[in-house]
């Protein structure tokens, strides 16, 4: 075992053993056996360049979802995150190189799941995030630190894409021709969640910007959400980009890599059962954001899908690939997705208006 680790754990006053735990890509993350049981993460610094400021987001989210929680009846233990001031005083701690960890109370008793294609697991997982949202309705979203600039800014992301474009650093814009023309045709929806909220047609929200299933604990006996994990990313923002974010991945009939796009469709299903779920713990959505929700879905899936044709333009230096074509493949199933969520707008608003009339 590495005594390091075992060091670490003692500067947040807890003794015991510990393994790997998880299977995140980011950030490192040990299960530690103690009594109560803990995780210790190492922050990947590579990717969260301020690791203060996430920290100060979390833990300012937290604690307005912990009185929430409190004011309900729940258990906030068990229904948020709870972290561990270490001997500096802080909840977290920096090594002498500058590795810097932080740990939280384990939450027992319940499990993620990658992906599914349960309609519960989907429901239960949904109104865990919306109930997230609601709970950070009266939160103030801009006192939040924006610690990835522009992350879900779709305007800022349709120029990074047409520099892609026009530099070619991989020489393989010959090769992709109609899925750039796929994007730039597009271009004019990268406006619309942007300007609503600089008009205020939208509110500024906390958001988490990173709402795949395998971010909500499900209680291990009832299915239930019990609680929404990987808080790194919450900043400022527009629910909207959680709720198309998450059906994103959660509404596909296939993965993320799938080469035969005939496998690949967007299953209105599983938007029904996703929308049921969020809709029915958020009094707060406003008119605008219902009437958004089916675009926000497409919006998400072709910032996505052009992000991985940018990195397959500039010579695959952002996104892991195992083969030269890998993020080619990633674009055009996510573009496949957007031809079919665009067919599919009109069921899919009515989805919506069945479930808010319900």
């Amino acid at each position: 075992m590495d005594t390091n680790i075992s060091s670490i754990i003692e500067h947040f006053g807890i003794k015991g053993e510990y393994e790997l735990f998880g299977n995140g890509h980011i950030n490192d993350t040990y299960f530690v056996r103690s009594e109560p049981p803990y995780i210790l993460q190492k922050l990947n610094t590579n990717t969260f360049k301020k690791p203060i400021e996430v920290m100060e987001n979390i833990k300012g989210v937290t604690e307005h979802l912990r009185g929430k929680i409190l004011a309900e009846g729940g258990d906030p233990d068990r229904e948020t995150l709870n972290f561990i001031d270490s001997d500096a005083g802080t909840p977290y701690y920096v090594t002498e190189n500058g590795d810097f960890y932080r740990m939280y109370k384990f939450v027992g008793g319940a499990h993620s799941c990658d992906s599914t294609d349960d309609p519960m697991q989907l429901y239960y997982a949904a109104k865990a995030f919306g109930h997230f949202q609601n709970l950070l309705a009266d939160y103030p979203a801009e006192s939040l630190h924006e610690v990835i600039v522009n992350f879900h800014n779709t305007k800022s992301r349709y120029a990074d894409f047409k520099k892609a474009v026009a530099d070619d650093l991989s020489g393989r814009a010959a090769n992709a021709e109609a899925e750039i023309k796929f994007v730039l045709d597009r271009e004019a929806d990268a406006s619309v969640v942007v300007d609503d909220i600089a008009a205020g047609r939208i509110p500024l929200r906390v958001t988490h910007n990173d709402t795949k299933i395998n971010n909500v604990l499900l209680d291990d006996v009832t299915g239930e959400g019990v609680c929404v994990i990987d808080l790194d990313t919450v900043m400022p923002g527009s629910l909207l980009y959680d709720f198309g974010d998450a059906l994103r991945s959660g509404g596909s009939s296939g993965a993320e890599d799938e080469p035969d796009l005939d496998k690949i469709w967007f299953d209105a299903s599983k938007f029904e059962a996703f929308t049921k779920g969020f809709l029915e713990v958020l009094p707060s959505i406003t008119e605008r954001e219902l009437e958004l929700l089916p675009f926000s879905v497409k919006l998400m899936t072709l910032e996505c899908g052009s992000r991985f044709l940018a990195d397959y333009l500039n010579g695959d230096t952002y996104f892991r690939t195992h083969y030269p074509e890998h993020n080619l493949v990633r674009a055009r199933t996510q573009f496949k997705l957007v031809a079919d969520i665009e067919a599919k707008h009109d069921e899919l608003m009515e989805i919506v208006k069945r479930v808010v009339n319900k």
